[in-house]
C-alpha cells in the first residue's frame, strides 16, 4: 500500500470519527482519558485535523463561487472549516467528545 493511500484511509476515518463527535455538541466533559489516549491524539489526531482544516480551507475557496450561487456558503464553511477547526482546538486532550473538563470552563 503506497503512502498516499494510507494517508487517505486514516484521513477518512478520522474524519467519520469527527462527524459523530460534531453530533454529541459541544460543552462540559465528564470524560478520563488515559496517558495512551491523550498521547495519540496529541501526535496524531490533532495534526491531523489541523492538516483538515488546512484542506478543507482551501476545497472552501475553491468551491466559495459555487456554494454563493447554491445559497450554502455558510453551511459548506462550517463542514470544511469550522467543524473540523472545533475538532482540533475546542476539545480536552484525549476526549471524544467537544468541550472542556469542568474546573477548565470560564464563566
Amino acid at each position: 500500500m503506497n503512502a498516499l493511500g494510507m494517508i487517505a484511509k486514516v484521513t477518512t476515518l478520522l474524519l467519520c470519527l469527527s462527524v459523530s463527535q460534531w453530533s454529541w455538541g459541544v460543552g462540559e466533559v465528564e470524560e478520563n482519558p488515559s496517558a495512551l489516549a491523550m498521547t495519540t491524539d496529541a501526535l496524531i489526531v490533532r495534526p491531523v485535523m489541523i492538516a483538515t482544516t488546512i484542506v478543507g480551507s482551501a476545497l472552501w475557496l475553491v468551491s466559495a463561487p459555487f456554494s454563493l450561487m447554491g445559497g450554502n456558503a455558510d453551511q459548506a464553511a462550517d463542514t470544511l472549516i469550522v467543524g473540523p477547526a472545533e475538532s482540533a482546538f475546542k476539545r480536552c486532550l484525549g476526549c471524544i467528545g467537544d468541550g472542556y473538563k469542568r474546573g477548565n470552563m470560564t464563566e
